[in-house]
């Protein structure tokens, strides 16, 4: 009964954008998110208010856009050449379209790809010997990107020598001084961890930014459709594997929360996750006797680890922590699996890697399927040049 609730909230949401504490004033909303006074022609007030999970987007008039970021600060979007609005201060007002940008988070990063604003791109915290995308990698080498320095020390005079009109970060800890340098600074992560449908909407909440509202929606529509064709393939399966995801550590277990998409997703597919009752934020810490008891249950695990941090194979894994040799998963017949380097800047590719997800959660639904994002760990670590190059480089 949960599993078609949660599948008629999806379905709906595709449409609505009603989901995970997404709401619309009744008195404006339209049936596409939109309001509907911004959809009549010959109007001169277009106004129109959009949630998408802690973050809001609320177009006050055709100069004026007011977003509140992941830490709950409202800042002004302003067309460039109009006048600033009263009651921002400076570093609260950001300047559309942007033309240079800053960005922490790979998420971020996909994103911009999404809206067709890679070349927006002036730094990141990821050096360039860490990326996997193309367009990323060319304008390292032609010096249009640079490295800013690792995202718990950034170096600010090298942030400030880009002259970024904005830094994406889930760091609020660097508004002070970039307030200093009078550099805007929009919070990209929230305190709870994005559900299902803010995640493939968080596209909208970066579109105004830009002027990408077309190509956000085309985007969302696209995930959308995907998650339709999902249900299609998995909703009378019988089986219902149950799957975890997470990992131990040296000091401490973390998971991917049940309200994170993670677990919505695992529910869609006719799954049960088996970290459904943990709430909050991603990679949130649980104590290690509740993850080696869901283990003894699961079918199927997925680790936080990719094969260049250790996730080689099921043996790499008992080795590093041997407390989770105990686990079915990592059992003979058990079934482990990792995400390739190139998975975490991937974000531009939702649809692909939730009907990846689904694949390997219910490979009987999707046979011959090839795996793009995940790697499945043998029992030992392969002869090194008798095994393809699974884990190596790749262009994304």
């Amino acid at each position: 009964m949960k599993i078609l609730v949660l599948f008629a909230l999806l379905f709906f949401t595709a449409f609505t954008l009603t989901c995970c504490d997404m709401e619309q004033p009744a008195s404006e909303g339209g049936p596409d998110g939109k309001s509907v006074v911004s959809k009549m022609a010959g109007k001169k007030a277009k106004k129109s208010f959009l949630t998408i999970g802690e973050f809001t987007v609320e177009k006050k008039s055709d100069t004026l856009t007011v977003v509140r970021d992941g830490a709950g600060r409202n800042l002004a979007l302003v067309p460039r050449g109009a006048a600033d609005p009263e009651g921002f201060p400076p570093e609260m007002i950001i300047h559309t379209p942007m033309k240079r940008v800053v960005a922490y988070s790979n998420f971020d990063v996909a994103t911009l790809r999404v809206l067709g604003e890679i070349n927006t791109l002036v730094g990141t915290t990821t050096p360039e010997n860490r990326w996997y995308v193309d367009e990323v990698k060319k304008r390292f080498t032609d010096g249009s990107i640079v490295w800013v320095g690792n995202s718990s020390g950034v170096d600010y005079e090298v942030i400030k020598k880009q002259k970024p009109d904005v830094v994406l970060t889930w760091d609020p800890s660097i508004v002070p001084m970039m307030t200093e340098l009078g550099i805007p600074v929009v919070i990209t992560s929230t305190p709870v961890a994005m559900c299902l449908n803010a995640r493939m909407s968080y596209v909208k909440f970066l579109a105004p930014f830009f002027g990408r509202e077309q190509e956000a929606d085309a985007y969302f529509q696209r995930v959308g459709d995907s998650l339709k064709a999902i249900r299609r393939r998995t909703r009378d399966l019988a089986d219902q594997p149950k799957v975890m995801w997470g990992d131990m550590y040296e000091k401490r277990v973390l998971v991917e929360p049940g309200n994170a998409w993670i677990g919505e997703l695992v529910g869609l597919v006719q799954s049960d996750y088996l970290f459904e009752d943990v709430y909050g934020t991603s990679c949130i810490e649980i104590s290690m006797e509740r993850f080696l008891t869901s283990g003894n249950d699961a079918t199927v695990y997925f680790t936080y680890r990719t094969p260049k941090t250790g996730a080689t194979s099921k043996e790499a894994l008992k080795r590093n922590h041997p407390l989770m040799a105990c686990i079915t998963p990592l059992g003979p017949g058990g079934s482990v699996y990792s995400p390739l380097p190139w998975y975490s800047q991937s974000g531009d590719k939702l649809d692909e890697i939730f009907t990846e997800i689904a694949a390997i959660i219910h490979p009987d639904a999707y046979p011959n399927y090839t795996l793009k994002y995940f790697l499945e760990l043998p029992e030992k670590d392969p002869v090194e040049g008798k095994e393809g190059s699974k884990n190596g480089e790749k262009r994304i």
